[in-house]
């Protein structure tokens, strides 16, 4: 019992910090100029992302868990994309037709992204045994040149669309007249409050593991995926709830991406060779799931259904379908 009370403390203590950061780091945006930028799309989503980070880096580092830092990672992705087929609750029509279909260039660079890493995790003995620095491996490093690409091609293909958003967001916190100062005060203190927490998240998935015999890929990818996915569900449920389904969708799709790239951090972070090469092959089974999901955003926002099925549209029941059997897959497969 002292566990869960601990694991939910934490879970709470990262819900809390992780809007109240997003909050804060928007009027840092605004007031030192980066909001109406590239930097500040950058800002916002690095902001959102911390727990992933912070609890990916804590475990191959303070507690020697390679399998719970990639679980949570990909686990996340997969999350993320059930929270985008959860939105369709907030709204009358589909979100997937509410949408631009510019998105598609978002889920087509996740699709490619966690493709590459479901390949090296299920596959790393048939491929080149190759690292850089006898660490990170080569695989790690193509993750981050093809964010970078997919950064600056979004950016590109829509960038009006970002700086307003980004501006809009900003915007949010300027009637408040909120000092430099104190927001650099708060969203420090924020920031070291999901640190702390997210520090403690891999030891408790590690003794809730332990305690249930469900296994760390199981908890990671699902407990700890949800726990890290808390700023991210906070800030999408916030823009949906205005209206701004765009900007929702996009804050999803783009944690993807970066939730990728996090993986290459971690790599660098664990020490005893090439991450994925180090952790089980089940860990396939959120990125494979998160693919699939991925591929059906694509399809809703290619075919752009005007009707529901009940509460939800026929391409956010089918994500929440795949989702629901691939963590019971995970479960059996522990």
């Amino acid at each position: 019992m002292t566990i869960w009370l601990l694991f939910v403390a934490c879970a709470s203590v990262i819900l809390f910090a992780g809007s109240q950061l997003s909050r804060y780091g928007d009027v840092i945006a605004e007031r030192t100029g980066l909001g109406g930028n590239w930097i500040g799309l950058v800002l916002l989503a690095t902001v959102t992302s911390l727990p992933e980070l912070i609890t990916g880096v804590s475990s191959v580092t303070l507690n020697d868990l390679p399998d719970m830092a990639v679980s949570g990672t990909l686990g996340s992705c997969m999350f993320n994309m059930l929270v985008i087929a959860l939105l369709d609750l907030l709204t009358k029509r589909p979100v997937s037709n509410m949408v631009h279909q510019g998105h598609i260039l978002s889920a087509g660079f996740g699709i490619v992204l966690i493709g590459l890493a479901a390949i090296d995790i299920g596959f790393n003995k048939y491929l080149p045994q190759v690292s850089v620095l006898n660490s990170i491996g080569v695989i790690s490093l193509l993750y981050i040149a093809i964010y970078l690409l997919a950064m600056r091609l979004i950016y590109a293909y829509d960038r009006q669309q970002i700086l307003d958003f980004v501006e809009e967001v900003a915007s949010q916190e300027s009637t408040a007249k909120m000092s430099l100062v104190r927001a650099l005060i708060m969203f420090s203190l924020n920031a070291l409050l999901i640190v702390i927490a997210a520090c403690y998240l891999p030891a408790l998935g590690e003794q809730i593991a332990k305690l249930t015999g469900w296994g760390e890929s199981f908890v990671g990818s699902s407990f700890i995926a949800i726990t890290t996915s808390l700023p991210e569900i906070t800030v999408s449920v916030a823009a949906a709830r205005m209206g701004s389904f765009d900007m929702a969708v996009a804050n999803l799709l783009g944690s993807n991406l970066f939730n990728i790239a996090i993986l290459a951090i971690i790599d660098l972070c664990y020490r005893k060779g090439p991450l994925l090469h180090a952790v089980s092959q089940i860990n396939a089974i959120p990125a494979l799931t998160a693919i699939i999901c991925m591929g059906i955003v694509v399809i809703g926002l290619t075919y752009r259904s005007e009707k529901k099925i009940l509460f939800l549209a026929g391409d956010a029941a089918a994500i929440v379908v795949v989702c629901v059997l691939a963590n019971i897959l995970l479960f059996i497969a522990h």
